[in-house]
Formats: C-alpha cells, structure tokens, sequence
C-alpha cells in the first residue's frame, strides 16, 4: 500500500505535464483555449520543467512574452533571445553534420519544446511589430537582435520541416524579410531563411509583390545579388511534381488549356527583366575573373575535402565573414584563445572558400540566366546576354576556372535531379546547360566562334560553292569570342580528352547538337568533322565500352545532326567503321533502344532520300554503293521492321517530350513513302504484320490514335512546326497533309488506316484520347 501511494504523485505529475502539451496543442489546432505556453503563470511552468527535462524554454518565452511589448528594454529582449538561441543551436548543428540525414524531430526536444510554447510566433511578432504600427517614436531594434531573431528562426525551421511550412504560408511575413534584405547586416541571415522558406511554399511567391522590388535589387551589392540568386531560382523555375503522369504530352496539354494565363514563373522571370541593369549584372558576375592566390594547385583537393560540409553558398558567406572577424580579433588574443586562429583549419579555410566562393556564386547566376533563356522573352534576353558579352567572357574563363582541371568521378545527372555534388561538378554542369540553351535554334550561336573561326566558316561555304549562312553574315564581330579560340572549340577539345565513364559527356554533346540543330548548315558540319568530332562520337558508341543510355542518346542525337544530308559525313562513316564487326555493335547500340537512336535514324532515312535524287553526282553514287549504313537503311524490309517498332512502343498515354519524336519519325518513313507512292504498300505491311503478330487492329488503332494527338498537339504549336520543318526539310504543310490523308474516314482510300483495320477491330482505342 505504501508503495502504490509513494507512486502516485510521480504518476500524476507525468500526467499533469501530457496535459498541458495536450491541452497547448489542440488549443493552436482548434483555435479554443490555451495556444501558447506564455498563458500559463511562470510559477506553474518553472514547477514542471524539470521532470518535462524543458530545459526551463517556457519560463524563458514567458518571460520574453512579458518583456516584448512595442516600447520594451530590447536590450532585456535581446538577452533572453540569446539564452533561447544557445539551447537550440546544438540541435540545428546535427542537421547539418553527417548526421543530418537520419536526424529525427524526436533528436530536437528544444526546438520542439519551443515552437510549442509560442517561441516562433513570438519571434515573428517582435520582428514584425515595427510595421504593425503607426507609433513613430519606439525603441528601434539593433542589427544584431534582429540577425540573432532570425538565426533562431532559421535553425528551427531546420529541426522541423513543420515550422518552415508554417512561416511560408504567412505571406505577410514572407514579404517582410524582403524588405530586411536591404539591410547589408542582416541580408545574409534574411536570405538564408527566405530560402528555405520558400523552398516548401505550395504556391510561388510573385516578385511584383515585394516592396520597392527594383530599388531592392539595384541596392544589393554582386556578393548580395548572387546570394539572391539562389533565391530567385525557386521563383522563376516551374516547381517539379515529380509524376511522371504529369510530364506527359496529354497531361501538358490539358493543363495549357485550363492555365490560359502566363504562369507566375512566367510573370517573375518578366518583372526580374524590368529590372534595370539586372541582365547586365548577372553577366558581370558570372564572367568576373577569380583572383589567383599564391598556392592554388593546392585550392582543388581542399575544395574536394570542404564540399560536404560547404554546400550553401549563404553558409560560405557566413563563414568568410567569421574567418575575417576572426584575424581582426587575432592580434589581442592570449596564445591559448588564438590557437584556432593559427591552427591548420584556419590557414586553408580562406583559401578553400576563395575559389568555391566564386564558383557557387557562378552556379546560381548561370542557373538564372539559363532559365531566362528558355522562357518566352528568350529573344529579348538573347539580345541582352549577346550586347554585355556573356560569352567572350565565359571564353576567358574557361581554361582558368571552367574546365582547369578533370574532377573526381561523378555520377550522371538527369535534367531535372536535384544535384548533391561538388560545387566544381555542378558550375560545369550549369556551364553546359546554358551553352545549350545559347545556341539552341538561335542565330546567336556563332558568338560562339572567333574571327579565325568565323572566316573559316566563310571559306568552307566558298570552296563548297554553296551561300554563307545569313545568320553567320549577320553576326556583331564586335561581339563575338576572343583569344586563339572560341569557346565552342574549345569545348571540342575537353571533350575528347573526356573519360569514358564521365557524365560530363552528356552535357558537352547536348552543348555541340544544340549548335547544329535548326536549318542544316553544311559549314557548320564540316567546320566540326574538320576537328575529328564524327570519329570521336563513333569511338564512344562503337569502342569505349560506354553503358550510360543518356550518354548514348546524346551521342546519337548529335551524331545524326553531323550526319545529315552531309555526303562527307557518310564517307568518314564508312572509313571508321571499316569491319562487319564494327558495324553490327553500332546496329546493336541503335536497335537496343529506339527511343534514344530514333533521330539518328530519323537523319539516315532523310540522308538516303536526298541522296537517292543526286545520282548524277559521282561521289554521291559511290557512297551509296560503298556505305554499310545507308545499304542497311535502303532495304525497304529494315524500314518497316523500324516503322513497326516506332509505331509499337509509344501510344498517347505514354507520350512525352522524350519519346514524341518516335512518332515523328515514323511520320517521316511514311511521308517519304507517300512521295514515292509507296505509302499503301508501307501501311498493308503493317496491317500483314499485326497478324502475324496475332493481335488484328491493335498496332494501327494505336497509330491512327497518335495521329489525332499529333493534330491536336503540333496545329496549335509555332516553335515545334517550326522544328519540325527545320529538321526535317520537309515543308510542315505537307506534315499536316499526310496525317490527314492517313486519318481519312474514307475506308476506300488505299492512304488511310481506317482502310486496313477490318471491321471488327476498328476504333480500339476511341476513348484514348477522352483522358
């Protein structure tokens, strides 16, 4: 008896604790009774907090509470944000160790304990209550209370994903810290939390709505703009689902037709362009030259050792500006309290950071100017990015910072993962991206090229007695690239020194297409087979051993655009792959994944069509009879067994920017037959091969539904038509006419599908496209 009696007081003092966090909780979710811990007495709370173990944080906010009204001491305030600030930051320090990735919200008691007394609210209110009156004449708060709020802030949101959800769906608050940002004291504490805040928003913030926006900007200095980079990104970049059902083309189209209005990533990348000057800085920026510091052979292996900790750039910032707080303190040190200082930690930091500073800073300026580009003033910023010399800049730059030195391996990034490399890794990545976007169908890529390489573009088309591009003609060589090279051909140059198993091989080949594609340039072609470019991608595809299906794709993408309608091109071909060994590997490659070699295939077929119609030019005559891969391509039975396969593996569900261009390639086999007046031929083919196959009605169901797509899809589309005539040299009126003649509902048409799917298998996907 006695023991259940000396038990029950302990028992009932766990329960009275479970109480009140019961009773704190539902009160914030319902809105009724308590909902913060400072509207209980302090007796009460000091009486629990030790067997709660709450480290005495509600008798800490009670008393910031209480001392926290408009015309309070801020000193006290500050005093007490300092003792909360020393129980929390052990905690945030975990999250972003090595141990960051198993850390749980159960690991952070006091930041718990904290946002469940009404400790952020609090925070929030006494940032923000300066604002929330018309009283002139109150205490004015210190730079440094209002950086120790925010650190506070900002390490609870890193503990509990809950908090940072809370503060982004306060608009109010959010439009807040921008106007702290022009504050150079407190901008770095204030981005940081902007980040992340806005890092988790359900819907985008508007750029238009923040306060004095350019004024904002045009006051930041080019370390502040570049740190707001970072948080641009999140503002003009279309937030990524990660569904795979939502990148498909039906999806995408339904979504246009329900979002009439631009997008508001749409509406911020405009208001970022109004910004006067804005443009002109970023290029500043990204193109400014790192200082060389004595011992920087040293400045990549430590840039190696610092990365995993490093991966913030407001982190780097912070720690630059301790590292100098630090030497000025050095020199009234006693020798115990400067053996930091001088320690070996203290002596490479500076010069680590000096380099991966420059380098971050770089990644989120490139990022930001490669989104603008893609978007639909991309006229307008090409103008902007050719006028400030972004490219003759990036030249200068690229054998000192850009490509000095091969890094460690790597693994192959997809176009929309999120990347947790190096800082060096990503800037290359970044790099790339943008030359990509820069030349993609833009008469702005010969910027690109020297005047050496410019001229020599002009003698390539004189000796080929064929007119110069107008666009070359065009061309400012005022601004165009300087030094013996330009910064396409040196890209050329890492990459065939590249490693077999590096993933920077996909990125540099979607750099060089995006220069070759649009309207076929037989300059442009000859200007890169000159420099051993054909041999280099066959080495990759046929010799090197390389497994990466991406790689292989960009290969044969950029392969095909060498390729086509060049009669060079096929002879270099032929003399690489000279044994029958070699040309079943490179049919092997193809045939293993048509959905990545389609465009190369695309290119042989239209290459062999053209090429068939010069046969009274001798060299044309002698590749056609000596080429292993146009022999393959000219038997009509390894066109239909491509044409079936096309047609087999692609229907409008599983339609995306990726694999379209099946579809479109199988439009061009079939057009091209239509010239010959073979197309009844290729379509009764089919229909013999589906039942062989035994499934009647399905494979020309499924391509008579891709067609209606294609109609829907590409009649209300300008850019790709574009592409497609382009790309194809077959004029976009004669696309439509063809998918027309082939979805005709005139069942005697010998050119319609409807006339080969027996009656009792017709229309098996109807409802395909009601989705």
């Amino acid at each position: 008896m006695a023991t259940t009696e000396r038990l029950g007081p302990s028992r009932t003092r766990r329960n009275s604790n479970k109480n009140i966090l019961t009773r704190i909780r539902h009160g914030q979710i319902s809105g009724g009774g308590l909902s913060r811990g400072t509207e209980m007495s302090e007796a009460l709370l000091q009486e629990r907090d030790q067997q709660a173990k709450w480290h005495g944080i509600p008798v800490m906010l009670q008393r910031l509470y209480d001392s926290s009204h408009l015309n309070s001491d801020l000193s006290q305030i500050h005093s007490i944000i300092k003792e909360v600030a020393s129980c929390l930051s052990m905690e945030a320090m975990s999250f972003v160790t090595e141990d960051r990735r198993t850390a749980q919200e159960s690991t952070s008691p006091n930041t718990y304990t904290f946002d469940l007394f009404g400790g952020v609210d609090l925070l929030v209110e006494i940032l923000m209550r300066p604002t929330l009156t018309t009283q002139t004449n109150f205490p004015k708060m210190s730079d440094d209370l209002v950086k120790d709020c925010l650190s506070v802030l900002y390490n609870c949101c890193i503990c509990m994903e809950g908090v940072t959800k809370s503060l982004a769906s306060r608009d109010d608050f959010v439009m807040f810290l921008f106007t702290l940002m022009s504050n150079k004291k407190t901008f770095l504490q204030t981005a940081t939390l902007i980040e992340d805040i806005l890092g988790v928003r359900k819907e985008m913030i508007q750029l238009e709505g923040i306060p004095n926006l350019p004024s904002l900007v045009q006051s930041f200095n080019q370390q502040q703009l570049a740190n707001f980079c970072r948080i641009l990104s999140v503002t003009i970049t279309e937030p990524d689902l990660g569904n795979d059902d939502k990148h498909t083309l039906l999806a995408k189209n339904a979504q246009q037709k329900t979002n009439i209005c631009p997008s508001h990533s749409e509406v911020n990348q405009v208001a970022l362009l109004n910004i006067p000057g804005f443009i002109e800085r970023l290029c500043k920026l990204a193109t400014r030259k790192v200082s060389e510091a004595s011992g920087a052979s040293s400045l990549l292996l430590e840039l190696q050792d610092w990365y995993t900790l490093l991966d913030n750039a407001l982190v780097l910032d912070a720690l630059m500006q301790m590292a100098t707080e630090d030497a000025e303190q050095s020199s009234t040190e006693s020798p115990d309290e400067s053996s930091l200082v001088t320690s070996p930690l203290r002596h490479s930091l500076p010069q680590s950071m000096k380099i991966v500073h420059e380098i971050m800073y770089k990644v989120e300026v490139l990022y930001v100017l490669c989104v603008l580009l893609i978007g639909r003033q991309r006229n307008q910023v090409h103008r902007m990015l050719a006028e400030f010399k972004l490219i003759p800049g990036l030249n200068n730059l690229f054998d000192k910072l850009i490509w000095r030195k091969q890094t460690s391996t790597h693994v192959l990034h997809g176009q929309n993962q999120n990347c947790d490399c190096s800082p060096e890794i990503s800037f290359k990545i970044q790099f790339l991206r943008l030359l990509q976007s820069f030349s993609d169908h833009h008469e702005n890529k010969y910027l690109l090229l020297n005047a050496q390489e410019l001229n020599e573009l002009s003698a390539i088309s004189l000796k080929a007695n064929i007119p110069e591009v107008e666009a070359l003609v065009n061309t400012d060589r005022n601004l165009i690239c300087d030094g013996k090279k330009g910064l396409l051909t040196r890209l050329l140059s890492v990459m065939k020194k590249e490693p077999a198993e590096s993933s920077f091989r996909f990125w540099q080949a979607r750099a060089v297409e995006s220069f070759l594609r649009g309207s076929t340039s037989y300059a442009d072609q000859v200007f890169l087979l000159k420099r051993g470019l054909l041999e280099h991608i066959l080495f990759c595809i046929i010799d090197s051993g390389c497994k990466s299906r991406d790689v292989l794709q960009s290969y044969f993408d950029l392969l095909g655009e060498l390729m086509k309608f060049n009669i060079d091109s096929f002879k270099r071909f032929n003399k690489y792959v000279n044994t029958e060994e070699k040309f079943q590997t490179f049919m092997t490659q193809i045939n293993s994944s048509l959905v990545d070699s389609n465009m190369l295939v695309r290119c042989i077929i239209l290459s062999l069509d053209r090429f068939e119609s010069q046969t009274d030019d001798v060299r044309v005559v002698e590749v056609l009879s000596e080429c292993s891969l146009l022999s393959y391509m000219v038997r009509v039975e390894n066109r239909l067994t491509i044409l079936f396969r096309l047609v087999n593996i692609i229907n409008v569900q599983t339609l995306t920017q990726e694999n379209v261009s099946c579809l479109n390639t199988s439009l061009v086999v079939l057009m091209l037959a239509r010239r010959r007046g073979k197309l009844s031929f290729y379509l009764n083919a089919l229909r013999e091969k589906e039942y062989t196959e035994k499934y009647p009605g399905c494979l020309l169901n499924n391509f008579h539904n891709l067609l209606r797509f294609w109609q829907r899809h590409y009649l209300n589309k300008d850019k790709d038509s574009t592409c497609l005539e382009n790309s194809s040299c077959i004029l976009f009126t004669y696309w439509k006419e063809t998918v027309s003649v082939l979805l005709d509902s005139d069942r005697t048409s010998l050119c319609a599908i409807a006339s080969y799917i027996d009656e009792a298998y017709m229309d098996l996907g109807r409802d395909f496209l009601e989705v």
